[in-house]
């Protein structure tokens, strides 16, 4: 096809859909506390000390392992040194409540040497827990994950972490063993995501999934 003049007609530069990581998902949870999912940059520094300062001491516990109440800097500074590629966090904030605090965050870090793999870890408030707010983020961690080719993430669960558990077991983790009070799963990315994409009864889950599928996809 030509124009008038003769000349071939000028294609239209495709266009990308908005990239996963400047996308906020703005939804609410179970029991209807409106909140914005996000990925976390280094400059969330201070959001995350002051989340982590609200975690009950058996959170801080099951979460890290310990129930200091004050974090190690090292510690602090590596969970902001998010880079989106090898380092994958999301997090959520409370838009309702008083100063839009942090209430949760979700990481998954590949190993050293690069590859498909890495480990994959949540937290959530105390306030905001049992209210589908785990399920949102790891959803868009996922979509996140399999994005930046990390298709396979391990998980390192206490052992009287039942929720940790539950969580992981419906996403169709599969147990590697247990010792010395740590329970071991692998998680299949591409699986986690299915079956949160069949869990309907959800709709949290479903906003972020709906939200994030596709981006950075070019379009006509």
């Amino acid at each position: 096809m030509t124009t008038t003049d003769g000349q071939a007609p000028r294609q239209e530069p495709a266009r990308l859909a908005k990239a996963i990581e400047d996308i906020a998902v703005h939804s609410a949870l179970n029991d209807g506390t409106v909140v914005c999912l996000r990925t976390i940059t280094p400059d969330d520094e201070q959001l995350l000390r002051d989340g982590i300062a609200k975690l009950s001491a058996e959170s801080r516990y099951l979460r890290f392992f310990s129930p200091v109440p004050v974090l190690p800097d090292a510690v602090i500074e590596r969970l902001v040194d998010v880079d989106g590629h090898d380092h994958i966090a999301w997090g959520a904030i409370c838009t309702e409540c008083e100063g839009q605090p942090a209430i949760g965050a979700v990481h998954a870090v590949r190993y050293r040497g690069g590859g498909p793999a890495g480990e994959f870890s949540v937290a959530v408030v105390d306030e905001f827990q049992g209210q589908g707010l785990a399920r949102m983020m790891t959803a868009a961690l996922l979509v996140h994950c399999l994005a930046e080719g990390m298709a396979v993430l391990d998980v390192h669960i206490l052992s009287e972490n039942a929720a940790a558990k539950r969580l992981v077991k419906s996403l169709d983790a599969a147990s590697t063993g247990e010792s010395a009070g740590v329970a071991e799963y692998r998680l299949d990315v591409a699986a986690g995501i299915a079956a949160l994409r069949a869990d309907t009864d959800a709709p949290g889950v479903q906003d972020v999934l709906r939200a994030l599928e596709g981006a950075g996809k070019s379009s006509s």
